[in-house]
């Protein structure tokens, strides 16, 4: 039994679909549709059911779908013991919303890169909703967002340390040592796109705190959020990690304020692939450096200072 085509049936089933099979193997769709064919003829049964455009399958294909998923992790398996996956290039397609983008995505991506020479990447910037719908789809191997993919139809999803955010405003506009919700108010704030945690939790926090509404203006772009401050226009909610770097090098001020932001929460959803844990291995580096990066940053900030 040729598992090239085991592997096209699994994938059908798995993202439901045989166009997005086929550009998940990097094949036609006719490509794909052949394999499949030729294993129902080698099986002498049918898999798919074909009588309208709705994905569906047969009695036999539901039974057949669990031993393909036991088969391919058994070559996987065998592969991993027999040194099949030694020294094999890393290709995968990654999706992170900006806020990842610009905190720590860069360092972990050197780290994969030195660890990996071979290391290919195909990334994509895109707002949550976006990145969980392409990796439900199969579209994305790996996404970095701010919203869990629910977990179910071959896609997990785990948590990742969340993101301190904070107030951001132009170093020779924004002065005071400490600035209230009530003077915040008096500022015209930015912060994600209408919906967004970060959003939400701006309206929250005035409202849990009985004073107006402020004006709220939602920028799904960090770069604009960033263009917008330098330009007067306003005070922003922005990940701490992703501004600190922007400071050295952007009249960009971290205001002190009587209130904290609520964080900003990252989730990591994968794709499960019985050929390859290659997902899994890659978000472990990620959750990794972003741990050894959170408990670095707080073992400096209890570090006794030196007289």
């Amino acid at each position: 039994m040729n598992l090239r085509f085991v592997e096209a049936f699994h994938w059908a089933v798995s993202l439901r679909s045989i166009t997005r099979a086929a550009e998940k193997l990097h094949i036609t769709q006719s490509a794909l549709s052949a394999r499949i064919a030729a294993l129902e003829e080698e099986l002498g049964v049918v898999l798919l059911d074909r009588r309208d455009k709705q994905f569906r399958l047969t009695m036999a294909g539901q039974r057949f779908d669990v031993l393909a998923q036991r088969l391919l992790e058994m070559q996987r398996q065998v592969k991993e013991e027999m040194g099949g996956n030694a020294a094999r290039p890393v290709a995968l397609r990654i999706g992170a919303i900006e806020s990842v983008v610009h905190s720590w995505l860069t360092d972990w991506l050197q780290q994969m890169r030195t660890a990996n020479p071979d290391f290919e990447l195909e990334l994509t910037v895109e707002t949550s909703p976006v990145l969980v719908d392409q990796v439900r789809r199969g579209a994305q191997d790996l996404v970095f967002a701010a919203i869990p993919a629910s977990d179910g139809g071959g896609v997990r999803t785990r948590p990742m340390p969340a993101m301190a955010m904070s107030f951001v405003g132009h170093r020779e506009l924004h002065t005071r040592r400490r600035y209230s919700l009530a003077d915040l108010a008096g500022q015209d704030l930015l912060t994600f796109q209408r919906g967004s945690q970060p959003h939400q939790a701006l309206l929250q926090l005035y409202q849990e705190s009985g004073l107006p509404l402020p004006r709220v203006h939602a920028v799904s772009s960090i770069s604009a959020m960033v263009r917008l401050v330098e330009g007067g226009f306003g005070v922003a909610t922005l990940p701490l990690a992703a501004v600190q770097p922007m400071t050295r090098r952007a009249p960009l001020v971290v205001l002190r304020s009587d209130v904290e932001l609520t964080p900003l929460p990252i989730h990591a959803s994968y794709r499960e692939d019985p050929t390859s844990r290659l997902a899994e291995s890659v978000l472990d580096s990620a959750i990794a450096h972003v741990t050894a990066g959170a408990k670095a940053k707080v073992g400096k900030v209890r570090m006794p200072a030196v007289r």
